[in-house]
């Protein structure tokens, strides 16, 4: 007879001179215990002194209260993290995941991926800045500028790359006033006077 619970048991039989034989039995059973549970995690999960970091069906045996087995099973699922890392060499600025950033830095940005873990993705950025300058010019006649000459007032610009590569834009704000001309014929005796000079012989003359 197998038994799995404590109690006081009796057995009966006949004995060796044919009387009675009783055997009585003090039994004292003790229970083995066992239990399961189930976790879903990120990236790692420490569990009796262990640390997981993949899914999988784990047990533990040690002994319980009663001085029997126990046995737990931990079924395990990690889902994982994840992080990137990207590298950008712009001009001015640079608009990453919602935010416009204008100077040079590294930045992270967090939030959840596909399996409900963290994700961090890292920004390496280069800001390298265009440039602007302006000048004014009150000139007679013409101004030649960065191989251009104008001949008349205006507001002018001129694009290059400077030396990061960026855009260098120039403002020519330009005032160009004009030189005149004259001319005069004159039919006299004798002598003439002309812008306080005298002349007495016929001629071409200018005076500035």
């Amino acid at each position: 007879t197998t038994y799995t619970s404590s109690g006081t048991y009796s057995y009966s039989t006949t004995n060796a001179e044919g009387c009675d034989s009783t055997a009585t039995l003090n039994l004292t059973v003790r229970h083995s215990t066992t239990s399961t549970s189930t976790e879903d995690v990120c990236d790692t999960y420490t569990w009796n002194g262990t640390t997981y970091t993949s899914s999988g069906t784990y047990s533990y045996s040690t002994t319980n209260a009663e001085g029997c087995d126990s046995t737990a099973t931990l079924n395990l699922t990690v889902r994982h993290s994840t992080t990137s890392t990207s590298t950008e060499d712009v001009c001015d600025t640079y608009t990453w995941n919602g935010t416009t950033y204008t100077s040079s830095g590294t930045y992270s940005y967090s939030t959840t991926n596909a399996e409900g873990c963290d994700s961090t993705a890292t920004l390496n950025l280069t800001v390298r800045h265009s440039t602007t300058s302006t000048s004014a010019e009150d000139v007679c006649d013409t101004y030649t500028w960065n191989g251009t000459t104008y001949t008349s007032s205006g507001t002018y610009s001129y694009s290059t790359t400077n030396a990061e590569g960026c855009d260098s834009t120039a403002t020519l704000n330009l005032t160009v006033r004009h030189s005149t001309t004259s001319t005069s014929t004159e039919d006299v005796c004798d002598t003439y006077t002309w812008n306080g000079t005298t002349y007495t012989s016929s001629g071409t003359y200018s005076y500035s």
